[in-house]
Parts: C-alpha cells; sequence; structure tokens
C-alpha cells in the first residue's frame, strides 16, 4: 500500500501518495499548463521542471490562471 502524504493545493487540503511529481499532480487535475502559473512553497516552478519535481509532506501549492482582460 502506497503511502498517503497531506499537501495543500489553493489552500484545501489534500491527500496524495507519497512520491508523486509535480508533473502528475498537474495532469491528474487537467490543469492547462500553458494558462497557468504554479507556486510550490510560495516560488514559482519553471515548467520544465515539473517532471522533477517530487511533492512532499505539508508542500503547499498554487495554481493562478491567467484570464485575460482590458
Amino acid at each position: 500500500m502506497k503511502k498517503k502524504i497531506k499537501i495543500k493545493i489553493n489552500g484545501k487540503l489534500n491527500r496524495i501518495n507519497d512520491k508523486t511529481k509535480l508533473s502528475e499532480l498537474v495532469q491528474n487535475l487537467k490543469v492547462p499548463l500553458q494558462k497557468v502559473a504554479i507556486e510550490l512553497n510560495e516560488k514559482i516552478v519553471d515548467k520544465k521542471k515539473l517532471n522533477k519535481t517530487y511533492l512532499k509532506t505539508n508542500d503547499k501549492i498554487e495554481i493562478v490562471h491567467f484570464i485575460g482582460g482590458g
């Protein structure tokens, strides 16, 4: 059985499998990468590093959607 860890996504507590990559989480959430910025523990993550970034207990993720306007 896989160990679960607790993380926060946009302020909401979530349980995910230990050793989950940030890229897997984004894929599972069906986040449109072209239209968002992803912050991990108050630092913006380079989208090229999503596949190398493993999530840990108590990580805080903010997914910010870009909205066009004028």
